[in-house]
């Protein structure tokens, strides 16, 4: 078996064309970053006004097919304002999934309302449809009201289910199920830009969607995150409440009800727009060694995490899945101590300290991939661009 540990870490420097530290995820700059940056600081628009802020958000829509998109500071409060912006309120509830990054349960909490953890699908790594309908078919309730947990007695507001590592989820039929039991859709995109199921983005089947652009994202601009949506209403909630929810005047400071200073600073912007002008190279780039390990894995009887059926994804995080916990810490173990980073898949949220009494159904299959899941470093590789 270390014989093909060996062979991953000269593979993986091969593809990065070095023999030094290999991290997991890292941005890359190709474009005009320090031109718009030169620009911004010029005009000294540095902070939450300014023209890189709307063309960001423009050329996001834009390229997502969304009728809106606002910019804030990073993808957990975009989360976090689309549930209130969409009408959570405190004390109820949001179905999700355990594996994906704490942001997506720290955001439900922060919004005041709590999760409940649905099992994902081992193809998609996404929210199971199958084992969502079961769920609330055997522990819910729907009223005139509302939607509402046997178990607990809370209403049910929402769904967030999670695009991970850039692949899409079943989200088609998640929301046709959404939509019977009314439950309001927010797609937790955060890692999924560029990518599309049945030739539509990530992030434009629910009511909302939000994206990230973390350093570590596909694009970034530092940090930052994104609300999209075709919903001119909850445009402007969102909008208005990132603002400090201040109502507009020619001079004077009056604010509506209690808001928040969300809003993306145009520096970060400045970046962002630089970035989304070379996203086509950057994923072509992605994709392709992606294709790369899959065919490298292949070789190694080593199963590689590839697109779902029907999607384009635009393989932020590269994985594989190994035989047992046992063999994935031996791997993770060796490649490390070579200086090729990897990293096992998160801890699952319900497992974790603050989540361990939340609501949870049968969690079989991210058992089964917390388990095998291991992510490759996933860098944009410059030797494929030029």
């Amino acid at each position: 078996m270390q014989k093909k540990y060996i062979k991953t870490v000269e593979f993986i420097r091969k593809i990065y064309g070095t023999n030094e530290f290999i991290p997991l995820h890292v941005p890359v700059f190709l474009g005009n970053e320090k031109q718009y940056l030169n620009e911004c600081i010029d005009s000294t628009f540095i902070s939450y006004v300014g023209k890189f802020v709307v063309q960001f958000e423009e050329k996001i829509a834009e390229y997502c097919g969304s009728k809106y998109a606002i910019a804030v500071v990073n993808g957990t409060v975009a989360l976090q304002i689309a549930l209130i912006s969409t009408g959570i309120e405190s004390g109820e509830e949001v179905i999700t999934q355990p594996l994906t990054f704490i942001a997506t349960s720290n955001a439900i909490k922060h919004a005041g309302a709590s999760p409940v953890f649905v099992d994902v699908d081992k193809e998609t790594l996404g929210l199971s449809p199958e084992k969502l309908l079961d769920f609330l078919n055997k522990k819910t309730k729907l009223r005139h009201d509302g939607l509402f947990n046997k178990t607990t007695g809370k209403r049910i507001r929402t769904c967030v289910p999670v695009h991970v590592f850039g692949h899409p989820c079943r989200i088609d039929e998640i929301k046709e199920i959404c939509d019977n039991y009314k439950l309001i859709l927010i797609e937790d995109a955060a890692e999924s830009i560029g990518s599309t199921y049945k030739n539509k983005h990530t992030g434009t089947y629910g009511k909302c969607g939000i994206l990230s652009f973390n350093g570590n994202k596909t694009i970034s601009t530092g940090g930052g995150g994104m609300i999209i949506t075709d919903d001119e209403s909850i445009a402007l909630k969102v909008k208005h409440l990132t603002t400090t929810a201040k109502v507009p005047h020619p001079w004077e400071y009056i604010h509506d009800e209690v808001g928040f200073n969300f809003r993306m600073p145009n520096i970060n912007a400045a970046v962002g727009v630089a970035q989304i002008e070379k996203i086509d190279a950057i994923i072509d780039v992605k994709r392709k060694i992606a294709e790369k390990y899959k065919t490298f894995f292949n070789s190694l009887n080593i199963t590689y995490v590839s697109e779902p059926t029907n999607s384009f994804s635009n393989y932020w995080l590269n994985a594989i899945l190994l035989n047992s916990a046992q063999e994935k810490e031996t791997f993770l173990k060796f490649v490390n101590e070579n200086n090729v980073m990897t990293r096992p898949v998160w801890r699952l949220t319900h497992e974790l300290e603050m989540y361990k009494n939340c609501q949870r159904g049968n969690l079989d299959n991210s058992k089964w991939l917390q388990e095998r899941l291991v992510n490759l470093p996933s860098s944009v590789s410059k030797k494929f661009i030029l």
